[in-house]
């Protein structure tokens, strides 16, 4: 699971190293419309629907931080 969010974060924004373990909104890495574009590639790929209330920048700082809402919505490692 973690490749596959690490692929998807190269493909929305691939001038970044999403593998380094730092947060990725406040380096910049992410902006609020990347944020929306993953939620969207995340709901589509894992056949959820990540819910407005967690829509939160902590959740989207880091690959673990996003595994963990993934899961928080039902998906499984």
């Amino acid at each position: 699971m973690k490749q596959q969010i690490i692929n998807i974060l190269q493909e929305i924004r691939p001038e970044f190293d999403f593998t380094q373990d730092i947060n990725f909104i406040e380096e910049g890495m992410l902006d609020s419309f990347d944020v929306v574009s993953l939620v969207t590639t995340l709901d589509e790929n894992y056949g959820i629907s990540i819910d407005g209330m967690d829509i939160l920048p902590e959740n989207f700082a880091t690959v673990d931080s996003i595994i963990n809402l993934l899961i928080k919505n039902g998906v499984k490692q």
